[in-house]
């Protein structure tokens, strides 16, 4: 298992040394199949503002399945680093990609550097171990770096101003679906999600922290593809629901468009909200996360795909009928929030009381943490830490202590 998360032992070299408070997006293809994948890059673009991290540069609070990693090119040190997940790697996952070859857009955002650096973006596989990567050189002064958000920006509304914008965390609500007459039920439905976020622990005692905008990206159409019911809609970010044929997994395989929209408006971390009354959604860690807007049980899921999204938080639920083998039972998941019990110690075991048996049988207190078996989308052998959560049921109106406390940690990180 690669050590990976924090690197507190290397010299912190400061923000304004290394870069420039300007974006660098590089755009990326991942190609393949479960035997063989290949990393390309497909353009760089360069963004007014910086709106990430500018501390903590070379660590990472989640592992993540993936990572982009850059190094000044003739020291090799590492000078920033961030996790994400893919939906190309959760396809891998899927039966019948031996045979089946498919190609994923994918686009990272870093600090644009001063001087020439070098950038790695690695995968792993479900054994957290580096299954493919590549490196290649990025020197500021390329003159093939297009600009982007310089004019034509979209319009935005701000829906809540941290208290600190230079050290805070910065979210925009996009929309889909939406026409360029329904922007106000845009607005509105972008205040709901906000009203439900920041309804729950540990966002409300940390709301000063967080800088909100809402982007009016207006669609053509009003709602969303529905593949399995033959209806397929022109709309700003092509969404869909079916995603691996899944029918309440709606996503957007189009990332470029998605950032376009985005480019020149202060983001880093991006909620799609969706205008349709069908059940659905869906979260990428640093990526982002999908949420229909019409359906009663909006808020529940917005804010559950938020803890995917932001804070790399793990499904809690599992079903019979939908056994997905995404943990294997001798690998230590990296989600704060799931275990195997491979490796245990770390995670939440100083808040399990002695006397507590491992694994812990559902009784009558359901605030008892515990080993709860049932997660991961696997019946048996992955672990939850109580038995309900948000993260778990739509139902449950709260995050359990384990996620609250991981988001704590995760905000902590990113702005103190």
């Amino acid at each position: 298992m690669p050590f990976l998360m924090f690197t507190k032992g290397m010299a912190q070299s400061s923000f304004n040394e290394l870069f420039c408070d300007s974006t660098l997006r590089i755009d990326y293809i991942f190609e393949g199949n479960e035997e063989e994948q290949r990393i390309a890059v497909d353009k760089l673009n360069m963004m007014p503002r910086w709106y990430g991290k500018r501390k903590n540069l070379s660590e990472v609070p989640v592992e993540g399945n993936g990572q982009i990693i850059v190094r000044r090119h003739r020291s090799q040190e590492v000078v920033y680093r961030n996790s994400f997940s893919t939906l190309f790697q959760e396809w891998l996952s899927f039966e019948n990609t031996t045979h089946e070859r498919k190609a994923f857009e994918n686009v990272f955002l870093v600090p644009m550097p001063k001087d020439t650096v070098d950038i790695t973006v690695r995968l792993f596989d479900n054994r957290r171990q580096v299954k493919t990567e590549l490196t290649h050189v990025v020197s500021p002064d390329d003159i093939l770096i297009r600009q982007v958000g310089f004019r034509h920006i979209t319009p935005y509304v701000t829906l809540q101003q941290a208290a600190d914008t230079t050290k805070c965390i910065h979210i925009a609500y996009i929309a889909e679906g939406y026409t360029e007459a329904q922007m106000d039920d845009f607005i509105n439905d972008a205040r709901i999600a906000n009203d439900a976020l920041f309804a729950h622990e540990p966002f409300n005692s940390l709301k000063s922290r967080f800088n909100i905008i809402a982007v009016k990206s207006p669609s053509l159409e009003s709602g969303t593809s529905e593949p399995s019911n033959g209806i397929w809609r022109n709309t700003a970010l092509d969404s869909h629901f079916d995603t691996f044929y899944s029918k309440r997994y709606l996503t957007t395989l189009h990332l470029k468009k998605l950032h376009d929209w985005l480019a020149g408006t202060p983001y880093e971390h991006i909620i799609v909200l969706v205008n349709t009354d069908h059940y659905g959604g869906g979260g990428i860690l640093n990526s982002y996360n999908l949420s229909m807007t019409k359906h009663n049980l909006y808020r529940p899921v917005v804010v559950h795909e938020f803890g995917h999204s932001f804070a790399g938080l793990g499904d809690e639920y599992a079903y019979e009928y939908e056994d997905i083998p995404m943990y294997p039972h001798d690998i230590e998941p990296w989600e704060p929030n799931l275990t195997t019990l491979a490796d245990f110690h770390g995670k939440w075991e100083n808040l399990i009381s002695p006397k507590t048996k491992i694994p812990t049988p559902i009784g009558k207190d359901k605030t008892k943490v515990g080993v709860y078996e049932g997660a991961g989308y696997s019946m048996k052998g992955v672990y939850r830490a109580l038995p309900d959560c948000r993260m778990r049921t739509n139902e449950n109106p709260e995050f359990c202590i384990v996620c609250r406390e991981a988001i704590t940690d995760l905000i902590n990180f990113y702005t103190e």
